[in-house]
């Protein structure tokens, strides 16, 4: 998911605030604390990919309920997105910075009554809240690091705060399997029942408040941090754009389709991610522990990580949709690989798919705003509202893993690849502005 959480919302920038203005010694530190941004937003929903093994065997749960998990998680896109912007445009990237963070905060803390009720259904909501504080960061985020800086050098910088996006990616899921899959009992909670059972799911799901109430904290300083520097920025604000005529975009049929390919990407991408432990775990393929199997996971976001690098040098070789089609292709390949073999093949094949994912999202963003000129922040915009495939796709690929089989259930992403690499031959040629509008 780090590509999704890199995701452009320039649509503050069309009707929130004129470019904002600072010294250089203001933009040093505002960069730092953007970078700090990209950090823990990707980090904290890395950490979705960790809690779900565990939350289903506390709750003894299908892999079709469980998946609810990333349901909640981004749905708050589809609902938050649009209202996100609206606050920048009335309260200003920095003090919008604050309020999203003490959302992420206060979905955190919520995550401490969740473990003392030890009802999963609580721990949805604290995970909806965080979420929607993120949306609210993400808003910030992209645009004003594009703006603390000449615009010569707005790929360099978006591509280093990208790189810590990955870097909280790769390193929370180790930290979090240590913290939340390590303390793990022996005890079988199929063979509870009652007040036991409560008791058990209460003990158990404490150090799942405890990780949590940690990151409170430390979002706590971050946002008293932001808050210092508040002032740092002058921001002028100008009338919002109209929302009703951005629509008119989705007569586009090149934007139409790449948003559409967002929306197949980032819930292929998340499923993949939320299944990585369990599949593991199966007996023909590493048979790991849980700890172990969490371990794992950061292999999979640091693919995506180094897989970045690479594909920022590809992409100026090469046409950007000849890339994301092969990148897609690559993808369909190692799905038939790992679903098709056991053993360390399997389990490797299925972790290296976040290097063949790095390069999608922000190529399928780029392609889809491609020509669009100044409606290509409105564009950002409606885009966001496609991370709600994050949401949908997940609990599908859990179904079909509850009637089948884990590795049945790789179809489901390997199929959503498919519109995707469809995508990158329609789009391999450039548009032009008279196409687009």
């Amino acid at each position: 998911m780090s590509e999704q959480l890199a995701l452009s919302v320039d649509r503050a920038n069309a009707g929130a605030t004129a470019e904002p203005t600072a010294t250089g010694h203001d933009t040093a530190y505002l960069r730092v604390f953007v970078f700090a941004l990209f950090f823990f937003f990707g980090g904290i929903t890395s950490l979705n990919d960790v809690i779900i093994p565990k939350l289903k065997e506390l709750f003894t749960l299908s892999y079709a309920e469980v998946m609810t998990v990333q349901s909640a998680f981004f749905g708050a896109y589809f609902i938050i997105s649009l209202p996100a912007a609206a606050v920048v445009r009335r309260i200003g990237y920095m003090r919008s910075a604050v309020a999203g963070l003490l959302l992420m905060m206060a979905g955190c803390l919520l995550f401490i009554p969740a473990s003392s009720s030890a009802l999963f259904e609580m721990f949805l909501i604290a995970l909806f809240i965080v979420a929607a504080g993120i949306t609210v960061v993400q808003v910030v985020a992209n645009p004003l690091i594009s703006l603390l800086g000449r615009p010569a050098t707005v790929h360099s910088r978006l591509t280093f705060a990208q790189a810590f996006n990955s870097l909280g990616t790769t390193i929370f899921p180790y930290v979090g399997s240590a913290l939340i899959l390590g303390s793990l009992s022996r005890v079988d909670p199929k063979t509870l029942a009652g007040a036991a059972l409560s008791s058990y799911r209460a003990q158990e799901t404490h150090v799942i408040g405890g990780t949590y109430l940690g990151l409170a904290l430390t979002l706590l300083a971050l946002a008293s941090l932001v808050w210092w520097y508040r002032n740092h920025l002058r921001e002028h604000r100008i009338p919002g754009s109209s929302w009703g005529e951005a629509l008119g975009l989705l007569k586009v049929p090149r934007f139409i389709f790449g948003a559409s390919c967002i929306f197949l990407y980032v819930g292929a991408e998340v499923a993949i991610g939320s299944l990585i432990v369990n599949y593991l775990m199966q007996s023909d393929v590493l048979g790991l522990g849980q700890r172990a199997a969490g371990e794992h996971v950061p292999l999979y976001w640091g693919g995506a990580m180094v897989g970045r690098f690479i594909g920022s040098y590809l992409l100026r070789l090469f046409s950007p949709g000849k890339v994301l089609a092969v990148a897609a292709a690559g993808v369909m390949s190692l799905l038939f690989i790992s679903s098709h073999t056991s053993g360390a093949v399997s389990g490797f094949s299925l972790l290296a798919i976040g290097l063949c994912n790095s390069i999608m999202f922000p190529t399928i963003f780029s392609l889809a705003s491609e020509g669009l000129g100044p409606r290509a922040a409105s564009a950002s915009g409606i885009i966001a509202v496609a991370i709600v495939g994050g949401a949908v796709i997940p609990p599908l690929t859990g179904h079909v893993a509850d009637v089948f089989s884990l590795r049945t259930a790789l179809i489901v992403p390997a199929i959503c690849h498919v519109g995707i690499l469809a995508y990158g031959i329609y789009a391999r040629r450039p548009a032009t502005a008279a196409v687009q509008v």
